[in-house]
């Protein structure tokens, strides 16, 4: 039976140089109140000091406000971040650059698997995940800072199984975990049912109960024993400990978009699709459009972040979303993403799976095609997404997601930087173009591999406002260029490679470039 304790007894349980587990995804089910006591505690202190942290998407609303691991983003606490991703708590992924913390930075499914592992007394996780990215030992083998490389710490292995080769990543016990669920009961059983997101919570409350360490759980209340529903349980009171019950709602919000109690992202009700605002007329939409003309009826989709969750608005806006299966690496399937800070919820999911699950579905080939970012593309067609310069992001579930799907798009601005570019009667219109350059000759870190995508099949396709590529045996091909734009000035002298060009440059359909609706059929 679980203790019920205060957010500062939970810091007071943390020891120096633990190995500490938090749950939480971006926006989503971070344990503010437990942060924010270790933290206090740390200022008055200078205790716990030398923490591992060890968590997927780390929490954060992509500002510097005090949200989600902000809080604890102090200098001396950690010494070491294994994750998922680390830019949505900016001030954590500034210390990554500056080496104030070593940073090891895996794949998003990995990680989720990894606590299974941890669970199961298992030697690890062994997947073909991040073979060819900067994953891979013989490259940087997930250590993503100067402080990483020389600590010495491998958390990656290359292993060869029946003739072909696989990555190994280890397990390592776990002394305590921070996370959170909605209610518990008396007993200390947890439900997750207000949470956007079905998380990591029960995965990570099993690896730290099985590696003998101390799980402790935020909660939004507390209610009498035998009044949550068996089928509610998200875990059971014999993997919990202690029981934090927040103690205000500021330290325990559904997300950090600042909407309030959204239970349409619950399944709790259903809003109206009319209800869902468009996505504005620019750039971005055109791009998206773009990538909604490729949605087929029936087919499995999966939607990143940013431009790409602009798809899944451009088919609510169309009436298509229907007949597609739009689905999130955080869990839900059905529904409508929602945009911005409260991306990975999902309005009107039809489930909300847990991310272990998601990820098993997905590197065992549950996707038709998938629609990602892509901040850097160059002349073999490789990706960045998880380094710039001393910044280290981190991949998320980008590389499990691109590699085991067979229709891979990539969505994104052709420049970067500040730009006047919008569309006028059926035409882009590029008033003043970004001046960074996006198409170089060498990406600074693979997160998608060109070349494991060839031996692999995979249909890949680059889709920006002003050009369309796919990718080829000799490198990227334009295929597609936007009604407006000039070859030669506004696509290959924005280029720091020649791409290979079609016999044929189709013109990118005209409805993309138009204020109305497209009329778009499946």
């Amino acid at each position: 039976m679980a203790n019920f304790i205060t957010p500062r007894e939970a810091a007071e349980l943390v020891k120096d140089a633990s190995t500490m587990a938090l749950g939480g995804f971006g926006s989503y089910c971070g344990p503010d109140a437990l942060l924010e006591a270790l933290s206090q505690r740390f200022q008055e202190t200078g205790r716990p000091a030398g923490l591992t942290v060890v968590t997927g998407i780390s929490t954060g609303d992509n500002s510097q406000a005090d949200l989600g691991m902000n809080r604890i983003a102090r200098e001396g606490l950690i010494d070491t971040i294994i994750a998922g991703h680390l830019a949505n708590p900016p001030r954590i992924s500034a210390m990554a650059a500056a080496d104030k913390l070593a940073a090891y930075t895996l794949p998003l499914g990995v990680m989720a698997q990894l606590f299974r592992a941890i669970a199961g007394k298992k030697p690890g996780v062994i997947t073909s995940v991040g073979l060819g990215t900067f994953a891979d030992p013989r490259s940087e083998g997930c250590k993503a800072n100067a402080k990483a490389r020389t600590q010495g710490r491998e958390v990656v292995q290359l292993i060869e199984l029946n003739g072909s080769e696989y990555l190994f990543y280890p397990a390592f016990p776990l002394d305590i975990c921070f996370v959170r669920g909605t209610y518990a009961d008396e007993d200390g059983n947890i439900s997750v049912e207000h949470e956007g997101l079905t998380g990591t919570e029960l995965e990570i409350a099993a690896a730290v109960h099985n590696s003998g360490g101390t799980v402790v759980v935020q909660v939004e209340d507390v209610v009498q024993r035998g009044t949550i529903h068996p089928r509610k349980v998200r875990i059971h009171n014999t993997l919990v400990d202690y029981v934090v019950k927040a103690p205000s709602p500021e330290l325990h919000m559904q997300n950090y978009a600042g909407t309030g109690y959204q239970p349409a992202l619950t399944g709790e009700t259903r809003c109206p699709v009319e209800a869902i605002a468009p996505m504005p007329m620019g750039v971005r939409k055109v791009i998206a459009r773009r990538g909604a003309l490729e949605l087929r009826r029936g087919c499995v989709i999966n939607l990143g972040i940013g431009i790409p969750s602009g798809v899944g608005s451009v088919a609510n806006e169309e009436g298509i979303a229907p007949h597609t299966t739009l689905s999130l690496e955080s869990g839900p399937i059905g529904g409508v993403p929602v945009e911005g800070v409260g991306f990975a919820g999902s309005m009107n999911p039809e489930v909300i799976n847990s991310i272990c699950d998601t990820f098993d579905l997905y590197d065992g080939g549950f996707l038709d095609m998938t629609f990602l970012g892509a901040a850097e593309i160059d002349q073999y067609g490789n990706v960045n997404v998880s380094k710039f310069g001393p910044r280290c992001p981190g991949p998320g579930g980008f590389i499990n997601i691109s590699q085991n799907t067979p229709r891979v798009f990539f969505l994104g601005g052709f420049t970067a930087g500040k730009s006047q570019i919008g569309v006028r009667d059926g035409r882009l219109d590029i008033v003043q173009d970004g001046p960074g350059v996006k198409f170089i000759k060498h990406v600074q870190q693979i997160t998608f591999s060109a070349s494991y995508a060839r031996k692999t099949g995979q249909e890949v396709t680059y889709i920006t406002e002003r050009a369309v590529f796919k990718l080829a045996e000799g490198g990227i091909l334009l295929t597609e260029l936007a009604p407006g734009a000039d070859l030669e000035r506004d696509v290959l002298a924005r280029m720091e490679f020649r791409p290979l060009l079609a016999d044929e440059i189709k013109p990118m359909d005209a409805r993309i470039f138009r204020e109305e609706t497209m009329g778009l059929q499946l």
